[in-house]
């Protein structure tokens, strides 16, 4: 029924799937960050094939479908990987430490976040190169003329203001990979759209479970969101990009 309360046994299931979503989305804001800041070099690059490399890369992945990608990773991998390595990869593995045990990842995870990186990866280069290029060509030649290599005019000039220009864009590819950790449901990822989905089927209780889960979501979402709009205000932040 509408107002029938949820077994605490559900309420776990939920937190789990809550705190992979955390976990898995942390892990693809660091990997794609500096994934994109690669690809971005590449991008930037003065010699044409590693252009052309970078443009293609950005290219597939942002006109293809996310949940495709995930397929792929999933299933065309999977198909292209040895048979042993694919067994040694399924098989749990774990860790025990005096104060925590550590479990190895499924290989669904691993495909999860490959995808996931690969994805916003692509969108984080294209913000950091909207950031560069929107600082003058004026502060690095002013740069040049008090004596800095050019690698030097670069990061202590240049980077911290397109840091500054591109950083509340990128917080915005933060919040999706958030709400795009919900495709990997399909590959079985135990996130909490899975979770959610596993206790709808269990109690049918639809409205809680998707319901708690909307609220987990949104509360992710907000705290990330607040977070980046904190750095943006950070005086420090705010001086180096401002005074270089």
């Amino acid at each position: 029924m509408f107002g029938e309360p949820m077994a605490p046994q559900y309420l776990v299931w939920l937190l789990q799937g809550f705190g992979m979503t955390l976990l898995l989305s942390l892990a693809v804001m660091i990997a794609a960050s500096g994934l994109g800041v690669a690809v971005c070099a590449l991008r930037l690059s003065a010699r044409r094939p590693l252009t052309v490399i970078a443009r293609t890369y950005i290219s597939v992945i942002r006109n293809t479908p996310l949940l495709v990608q995930l397929f792929f990773w999933y299933f065309g991998a999977s198909a292209l990987m040895p048979a042993g390595l694919m067994a040694w990869l399924n098989t749990p593995h774990g860790l025990d430490l005096a104060v925590l045990s550590l479990s190895w990842p499924a290989f669904e995870t691993f495909a999860g976040f490959f995808g996931l990186t690969l994805y916003a990866g692509a969108y984080i280069a294209e913000e950091f190169r909207a950031g560069i290029g929107g600082v003058g060509e004026e502060q690095r030649e002013a740069a040049l003329a008090l004596g800095l290599s050019p690698f030097l005019a670069f990061c202590l000039v240049v980077l911290p203001q397109a840091v500054r220009i591109a950083w509340l864009p990128t917080v915005g590819q933060y919040l999706n990979t958030i709400k795009n950790t919900s495709l990997t449901m399909a590959i079985g990822v135990a996130e909490l759209s899975y979770a959610s989905r596993q206790v709808e089927t269990e109690t049918f209780l639809t409205f809680q479970a998707f319901g708690i889960a909307t609220i987990l979501y949104v509360a992710a979402v907000v705290a990330a969101e607040a977070a980046g709009h904190a750095v943006a205000r950070c005086k420090h932040f705010s001086w180096a990009a401002k005074h270089p």
